[in-house]
């Protein structure tokens, strides 16, 4: 589209007016704007300008000279900033909005408060005190830090008769030391108060040595030290079952035939971008587009609680809420549990099967509502994509005495990641990040380092999701310690190494599979991540699964353009690679492709692959081992999976319901578009397939049962169109997490 002209701007004007320098209130809401579009010889001629609504465009940064001298209320809602400095230019502004700009985070919060003295509302909130307290209070205190740092350890270098060179190697490390050194509030703000250590240090020696002040800004270097970040605690989910969360405006579901290739829409066209989608469906529109900024060091995002110091906090971040019982999950029995309706708690009915009688291979025990948008009961839109189990310690803390596997399980969609025990329905614990929606989470076990010297294994859990980055959190201690900063488009899907617990593989929108070193934390929970590979893919990766005979070789994925094989051992100079096979599988006319959306894929054992396609009805199982050979030369190789056997399955042609397998005890489960979960047992195919004779199956395998969902109602009224995002089992089949497209986690326990 065409740059802002006088004509649109009079055009925009609130009233229409017929010259610029009369124009009070102008809105510029979507159009699609860039930062280039913000012509500053245009806009100095609005010398009156008082309210500005630039909400819904693309900008990723202001320009430094718009003179708008007048300028009081300013909308950037729903852009792409990535940094505020730029908004002094406006020291009149009283009320400043800027919302759902994925990059700006609590310290761009506290910057503004800084900059803009006369700042009284910041994204709709009175910031008046928190304001006075950063300008005056942290100010001084950093100031004496500053100062001391510099008689400590600084001012005896200095000789009496210096040079201009011997001034500038000092001040460059004074700069670099005191903006490592000094520390001051939570550590989710260490941005903020290096931003500000620099910039005191820099007026100190402008004062004390006579050296010419740096207005300028510089790119800030990127420092070593981890900075950690506060997460909300959200005390209140013992009362609602609906402990719910603010999710970011989501993707339209895909209804395009497989193989098209058709990707999910925006309620806004990006010519120039291509459009950001989740791992998978969602049931509305994505308002924001991905960010395009790379960004790979370890800082905070803005978190639901904006002040410093905030009460109830941990030492070096907020609290998770301890292990509450949700007073919403529903319990199933044989008859229908009815509740109250005036309060918006769901009722649920067991739904009869095709013959008559109930299913009771697994009884469902809880229905939680725990990921709802804004803690409304009335939520049932938030998607839920992605869950996993958490691993055994050898203190076994959560562990049921009766089984030999964990029961905890966690669980992301929307802005927040659950921690749910599946006995009872208890959700222990709940971390929430407002301006995120998680699509994927996965544990491992690190030894760490605790005070007194000693060694202890603890878990570790990995988020990530629309924003690109990896949050890390140490679930003992309740506490989210560090971020990476993984890619500039969404994460689809993360897993762990099972031989290497620091090594983190992350698949992104960008078209790129990244593995990362994310480091042991100190008993500080300093901690520094390295990127050691990088993936190059054809298409978008929406699973990826290691190899389980060579986790440190092979990596699969199965990726909107077909199911590729990467080399991933270390050993070699490449750090860029690209993909070494592509499978070629049957497809609907009775050849071969290599081109088709595969959404779902894990090893059922040690050489079995289950992977589903973009073939409505079709689920394959197929050999690792005798598909692809790993003496085989050259790179990008085309090769055919040897098929096994074919899976019946829901004739639907809705992408992106995704399949899981239970090795220990030979099953595959897939859930379909209407709530259903698909289970089967293959523990009696298996050791024929594992013959080099083996033939593939000649019919389609039928599932070994389908669990029907129980009727879901919510304020008298039945909830329809349930679609079944995930379905995992824990490492023995003692209880099935199933997770829907209606903000809904149903858990099942096997008879």
């Amino acid at each position: 589209m065409s740059k802002i002209t006088t004509e649109l701007l009079l055009e925009r004007a609130v009233p229409r007016s017929t010259r610029l320098r009369k124009i009070e209130t102008l809105n510029l809401s979507k159009l699609q704007l860039k930062t280039g579009d913000l012509d500053p010889r245009l806009f100095s001629r609005l010398r009156h300008l008082q309210k500005l609504d630039l909400s819904d465009n693309l900008l990723d940064k202001f320009p430094n000279s718009l003179t708008l001298p007048d300028l009081r209320v300013l909308n950037c809602n729903n852009n792409k900033l990535e940094d505020v400095t730029a908004l002094k230019q406006f020291p009149l502004l009283e009320e400043l909005t800027y919302e759902n700009n994925v990059y700006l985070t609590l310290n761009d919060d506290y910057k503004v408060m800084f900059l803009l003295q006369n700042l009284r509302l910041l994204n709709g909130k009175d910031i008046t005190k928190l304001a006075n307290h950063v300008r005056r209070v942290n100010s001084r205190k950093l100031t004496s830090k500053v100062t001391a740092h510099w008689e400590k350890f600084f001012r005896d270098q200095l000789p009496e008769k210096y040079t201009a060179e011997q001034v500038k190697s000092i001040k460059k490390k004074f700069l670099k030391s005191v903006q490592t050194n000094v520390v001051y509030g939570p550590s989710s703000l260490s941005e903020f108060t290096r931003w500000r250590v620099k910039m005191i240090a820099e007026e100190f020696l402008a004062y004390s040595l006579g050296l010419e002040l740096n207005t300028d800004p510089e790119p800030e270097e990127k420092m070593d030290e981890n900075e950690e970040e506060s997460t909300e605690s959200p005390t209140e989910a013992a009362e609602d079952t609906n402990q719910v969360t603010v999710t970011p405006s989501k993707r339209k579901r895909n209804h395009s035939k497989p193989g098209s290739g058709n990707k999910r829409s925006k309620s806004q066209a990006n010519t120039e971008e291509e459009a950001v989608v989740s791992p998978r469906k969602s049931g509305h529109a994505q308002d924001d587009p991905a960010p395009d900024k790379p960004r790979t060091s370890n800082q905070p995002d803005k978190e639901a609680t904006s002040e410093q110091g905030a009460e109830g906090t941990h030492k070096n971040g907020e609290q998770f809420p301890k292990g509450q019982s949700n007073r919403r999950s529903s319990q199933l029995t044989g008859e229908q549990k009815s509740q109250e309706q005036d309060n918006g708690v769901v009722s649920l009915t067991p739904v009869k099967n095709s013959k008559g009688k109930e299913d009771v291979s697994a009884e469902p025990l809880h229905f939680l509502q725990c990921h709802s948008k804004g803690n409304s009961r009335e939520d049932f839109k938030t998607q839920l994509w992605s869950c996993v189990f958490e691993p055994l310690l050898d203190c076994g803390a959560r562990k049921d005495p009766i089984v030999s596997s964990s029961r905890t399980v966690a669980t992301c969609g929307g802005e927040s990641i659950c921690l749910i025990d599946c006995e009872t329905g208890t959700v222990l614990k709940k971390y929430k990040v407002a301006t995120e929606e998680f699509f994927s989470v996965a544990w491992t076990t690190l030894t760490m380092v605790i005070s007194d010297s000693r060694k202890k294994s603890h878990n570790i859990l990995a988020a990530a999701g629309r924003r690109g980055i990896v949050k890390l959190i140490h679930v003992a201690a309740d506490f989210c310690y560090g971020e990476i900063k993984a890619h500039k488009k969404p994460i689809a899907t993360v897993c762990f190494s099972p031989t290497q617990e620091t090594h983190l593989f992350t698949a992104s929108y960008d078209k790129r599979i990244a593995l990362w070193d994310i480091g042991i934390p100190d008993c500080d929970y300093k901690f520094k991540a390295s990127q050691l590979l990088v993936l190059e893919a054809l298409s978008i990766p929406l699973r990826i699964v290691l190899v389980p005979t060579c986790p440190d070789q092979y990596l699969l994925a199965g990726c909107e353009g077909g199911c590729f094989a990467w080399n991933i051992k270390l050993d070699k100079e490449q750090k860029s690679r690209p993909f070494e096979a592509v499978f070629q599988f049957p497809n609907e006319d009775g050849g071969i492709t290599t081109s088709h959306r595969v959404d779902g894929l894990a090893f059922l054992n040690d050489d079995v692959i289950v992977s589903k396609s973009s073939k409505p009805g079709c689920i394959y199982l197929w050999s690792w081992s005798r598909s692809f050979d790993a003496k085989g030369k050259g790179c990008q190789r085309t090769v055919s999976a040897l098929i096994l056997a074919e899976l019946e399955w829901s004739m639907t042609d809705l992408s992106y319901l995704t399949l899981s397998t239970c090795p220990a005890k030979a099953y595959v489960f897939c859930g379909d578009e209407k709530g259903s979960v698909w289970m089967y047992n293959l523990s009696n195919y298996t050791t024929a397939w594992s013959s080099a004779k083996g033939k593939r199956s000649d019919k389609r395998i039928p599932p070994t049962q389908i669990l029907k969902w129980p009727e879901l109602r919510a304020n008298g009224e039945q909830l329809t169109e349930v679609l079944i995002n995930n379905v995992v089992s824990d490492p023995t089949f003692t209880y099935l997490v199933v997770l829907t497209s209606v903000n809904v986690t149903a858990i099942w326990k096997k008879s």
